[in-house]
C-alpha cells in the first residue's frame, strides 16, 4: 500500500509539473476541424486554378489577378475557421481540464509559433508578388513545420513529430513544384486529421 501510494504521489507531481511547464489543452478534434477545412480549400483553389479546362485533356495551371485574389481569400478563410474552431475546442478541453487557457505557458507557446509562421508569411507575401507562385506551397510547409518544432516544447511533444512531417513534406514538395497544391492538402489537410485522430485517441478531448 505504501509503494502504491508513493506511486500515485509521484504520478500528481508530475501532472503538476506538466500543468505548470506545458499548454495540455490542445484538443485532437481542432486538428481534424483544421485538416477539413485544409481539404475544402485546397479543392477551391484547384478548381480555381484549373477553371474552365477538361478533366481528361491537358490542364495547365491559370495564375491571374483575379484567381490569385481569390486563392488568397480561400487562404484566408481556411485559416479564419481553423482559428474559431481551435480556440473553441481548446477552451472547452481547458475547462474540462480546469486549466487557465491564458498564462505564461500560453504566451511562450505563442510567441514561439509566430516566429516562424509570420516570417514565412512575409516571405511568402513576396514571393507571390514577384511571381514565384511555385514556391508557396513548399515553403507554406516548412514554415509551418518549424513553427510546430520550435513551439513543442511548451505543449504535447507529439507536435514536434508532426512539425517534422510538415518540414519533410515541404522539402518534398519543392523538387515537385508543379504538385505544389497536392503536397498542400496532404500536409494541412491529411496529416491535419491523421494527428487529430490519434491525440483525440490517446488525450481524448
Amino acid at each position: 500500500m505504501d509503494q502504491q501510494k508513493y506511486i500515485d504521489d509521484l504520478k500528481e507531481i508530475r501532472n503538476m509539473m506538466d500543468r505548470s511547464s506545458r499548454f495540455i489543452s490542445l484538443s485532437g478534434l481542432s486538428g481534424v476541424a483544421a485538416g477539413i477545412f485544409a481539404l475544402l480549400g485546397a479543392y477551391l483553389a484547384y478548381r480555381t486554378v484549373y477553371k474552365g479546362q477538361d478533366y481528361l485533356g491537358y490542364r495547365k495551371a491559370l495564375i491571374t489577378d483575379e484567381s490569385l485574389l481569390t486563392l488568397l481569400a480561400i487562404a484566408c478563410g481556411v485559416l479564419l475557421l481553423s482559428i474559431v474552431t481551435g480556440i473553441y475546442f481548446t477552451t472547452r478541453k481547458a475547462r474540462r481540464l480546469n486549466q487557465k487557457l491564458w498564462d505564461m505557458q500560453t504566451k511562450r507557446l505563442l510567441t514561439n509559433l509566430m516566429i516562424p509562421l509570420l516570417t514565412g508569411g512575409i516571405l511568402c507575401l513576396q514571393l507571390l508578388v514577384n511571381g514565384f507562385v511555385g514556391l508557396v506551397a513548399p515553403l507554406t510547409l516548412i514554415f509551418y513545420g518549424l513553427a510546430l518544432v520550435n513551439a513543442s516544447k511548451y505543449t504535447l511533444t507529439d507536435v514536434r513529430g508532426l512539425g517534422i512531417f510538415q518540414i519533410v513534406l515541404g522539402l518534398l514538395a519543392t523538387h515537385f513544384i508543379g504538385y505544389g497544391l497536392l503536397f498542400w492538402a496532404i500536409g494541412f489537410g491529411a496529416l491535419h486529421i491523421v494527428y487529430g485522430i490519434l491525440m483525440q485517441i490517446k488525450y481524448g478531448s
